[in-house]
């Protein structure tokens, strides 16, 4: 369901446990964006676990974005919950092992994971604000320490099953994707995209995606690059129109090792453009002609030609078959 419909058919707002609902749902879903949004106020009269809560997923969507600076900011919010027993303690140092994460100290994050974990349990409310195992996993594999890491994996996994959360399956197989040394780590991210499915679920699946593309380009064959790039060009979609840099930065690379160029995300495409090529441009992506974009703009048809022209110059491309894709508008 497309974001202006789902957010007409979403009940008014009136308590902190609504927000957090609606927000875990859009992270769920990856929508970010409208995430954020959600999160731009306060309510006042919050739990500890609400607060907890929505401070923690505020966190998760500034560092999908890349925006570091603002989640350290945030994480200083945090550090009055971290003394406390049960969900709220937990929720922190969960979200306090991200940001050690973030910052390249796995060490300190999996520690917080793992404080994290001692205050949680496994029913499917705290799997999905605190999947820890997973966090703790990651962390130790850029330690060294696999063994440990495919342990809290498998136990990850374990548990997302008994939760009967097709979305906790998918993420505790992507997780032991990584963890796993050897060669089943192709069928466990097939089976974590499989899980989902049925479910939206876009910066997982992305994410996924990603994962999988690289390992295939590890084997370098031709029906492997093949399948690599087709993923790596809708995770590139995703991650271009929900402005995920650290993602979008992976994929770039991915795609340069493949030898295929990255595709400019519609801010950093439009950004090159004039107002008037902008206008004409949004309006020759979304399907119309050339007279009819002269039209609406009360320009000469030559004119819209004119700019057109421009518009494909600098975005490096011949025709306008290309330009919805160019511009990140679904075609």
């Amino acid at each position: 369901m497309p974001a202006a419909e789902r957010s007409l058919t979403r009940p008014v707002l009136g308590t902190s446990s609504e927000l957090l609902t609606t927000v875990r749902g859009l992270m769920r879903e990856g929508a970010i964006t409208e995430a954020l949004a959600e999160l731009t106020g306060d309510l006042p009269g919050l739990s500890d676990e609400d607060r907890a809560a929505l401070i923690a997923t505020t966190i998760e969507c500034r560092l999908a974005r890349g925006d570091v600076s603002e989640a350290m900011s945030l994480g200083t919010e945090l550090t009055p919950y971290l003394d406390l027993p049960g969900l709220p303690g937990a929720v922190a140092h969960h979200a306090k092992g991200e940001l050690a994460a973030a910052v390249d100290d796995p060490d300190l994050a999996a520690e917080h994971f793992t404080i994290a974990g001692e205050r949680t349990d496994d029913s499917a409310e705290h799997l999905d604000l605190v999947p820890w195992r997973s966090g703790a996993a990651l962390a130790l594999v850029r330690t060294g320490d696999r063994r440990t890491a495919s342990q809290l994996a498998d136990a990850h996994l374990e548990a997302a099953t008994a939760s009967g959360s097709s979305y906790a399956v998918a993420q505790a197989l992507r997780t032991m994707g990584t963890a796993h040394p050897g060669g089943q780590r192709l069928t466990m991210l097939r089976q974590a995209r499989a899980a989902l499915t049925g479910l939206r679920a876009e910066r997982l699946g992305a994410q996924i995606d990603t994962d999988l593309a690289g390992l295939l380009l590890l084997s370098a064959t031709e029906e492997a690059t093949s399948e690599a790039l087709e993923l790596l060009r809708s995770a590139e979609s995703y991650a271009g129109r929900e402005e995920l840099w650290p993602l979008q930065g992976r994929i770039r690379r991915l795609l340069d090792r493949a030898g295929a160029v990255p595709r400019r995300v519609r801010s950093e495409a439009l950004a090159s453009l004039t107002a008037s090529e902008q206008r004409v441009a949004r309006l020759a992506a979304d399907g119309l002609t050339n007279r009819q974009i002269a039209e609406q703009l009360v320009v000469t048809v030559k004119a819209v030609e004119w700019h057109l022209s421009h518009v494909y110059r600098k975005l490096g491309i011949n025709s306008r078959t290309h330009l919805a894709g160019t511009l990140g508008v679904p075609v």
